[in-house]
């Protein structure tokens, strides 16, 4: 049994009461978030993927948005979840957390505490041609700033030493290196990564955290380490490097022109553009990994990490979305019968399927819980 299973299987035990869907990849809770959030395992997430009321919208129809009556207060209660957020990401782990542009650069501050916060990631939202949303219902002679067409997504690292470029590998890196008896200079000649201006190369950047090593470079140099004697284990690839796999064919600058989704029948009023999703999961993670999302909505983050091949876990405090999710990530999984455990009481008894419906039928059982 794999690290990630293992932490799967760890979180599942510690939610076991507020889940409504256990299945092999896949759990949904239906609770507060943030009391569920402490009961998880340190280390077990690999990927906070989450999009918390943003609380300047002041939208009535989405929960949370309007719970608070002064700024402060709603900061207050998101540096709580950073604390979390931070305790359970593994390492080599990464945030993404969806705001408000006028909230962005306040909500930067309070995550510096406990991460890197590396991009703040500006979502144009065009709109496909035919739909314009507010953009062209409002009266723009009626502006007093410049319409607020975008919203961020601040991607973060777990801080070490609250140093921007100061990641927990290179620090890693940095130790095993001395205790192995090796400059920067001689591992990278061992591996073949010299720099034409840097005389320590890519080591050095890596021990910098401008960058981080490929698995090919990563197995050199962890052959390289332990040929010395002096180190007798290196973790695998998975356990230390953080991913961030991108390339020219991909979004790679933080401006990012994933459509809005446009209204459908049972669309949640914050749902976020699939595409956009998987993006930022198959960037940051690692097949088989965890990715937690503690606002779940109506199960967008869930099913692309689930497309990905990726382990899922969905909080959701309102009963009916709660449901929904399961209800989406059951039909999304119901082909791999493997996969799929059914829906489970808290009593551990499985719900038994009325006439099919089983969104209906879920939402009747945590409304009741």
């Amino acid at each position: 049994m794999n690290s990630r299973e293992q932490a799967f299987k760890r979180i599942k035990a510690a939610i076991e009461p507020e889940l409504i869907l256990s299945a092999a990849n896949a759990l949904v809770a239906n609770g507060d978030s943030l009391p569920l959030l402490r009961k998880l395992p340190d280390r077990s997430v690999s990927l906070v993927l989450t999009d918390p009321p943003y609380h300047a919208t002041k939208k009535r129809n989405i929960y949370g948005d309007t719970a608070f009556a002064e700024d402060q207060h709603y900061l207050e209660w998101m540096a709580e979840y950073a604390v979390e957020w931070r305790r359970v990401l593994r390492s080599n782990g990464s945030l993404f957390c969806f705001c408000d542009s006028s909230m962005s650069g306040r909500l930067d501050v309070l995550f510096s505490k406990n991460f890197n916060v590396l991009s703040h990631v500006v979502w144009t939202k065009p709109n496909d041609p035919g739909f314009d949303g507010w953009k062209g219902k409002m009266k723009k002679e009626a502006l007093r700033q410049w319409y607020p067409h975008s919203e961020r997504i601040l991607f973060a690292e777990p801080a070490t030493e609250g140093n921007l470029f100061r990641s927990p590998f290179a620090l890693f890196l940095r130790d095993v290196r001395k205790r192995a008896g090796l400059s920067m200079h001689q591992l990278t000649a061992k591996i073949g990564a010299h720099g034409k201006v840097n005389h320590g190369g890519a080591v050095s950047n890596w021990e910098d955290g401008r960058n981080t090593p490929s698995r090919e470079q990563y197995e050199k140099m962890r052959k390289a380490l332990m040929e010395t004697g002096k180190v007798e284990l290196m973790p695998p690839y998975e356990d230390v490097v953080r991913p961030f796999v991108m390339d020219a064919s991909k979004e790679f600058t933080d401006v990012w022109t994933f459509p809005s989704v446009r209204p459908y029948k049972g669309k949640h009023p914050a749902e976020k553009p699939a595409a956009m999703l998987e993006h930022a999961i198959e960037a940051t993670t690692f097949p088989g990994d965890i990715v937690l999302d503690c606002f779940g909505g109506g199960g967008s983050t869930a099913l692309a990490a689930l497309k990905l091949k990726r382990r899922t876990v969905s909080m959701e405090i309102e009963a009916t979305w709660a449901a929904e999710i399961a209800s989406r990530v059951e039909d999304a999984t119901e082909a791999d019968a493997p996969f799929l455990s059914p829906a489970r009481n808290g009593n551990g008894h499985a719900l038994p399927r009325i006439n099919g419906n089983k969104a209906r039928q879920l939402a009747l059982f945590t409304v009741g819980k």
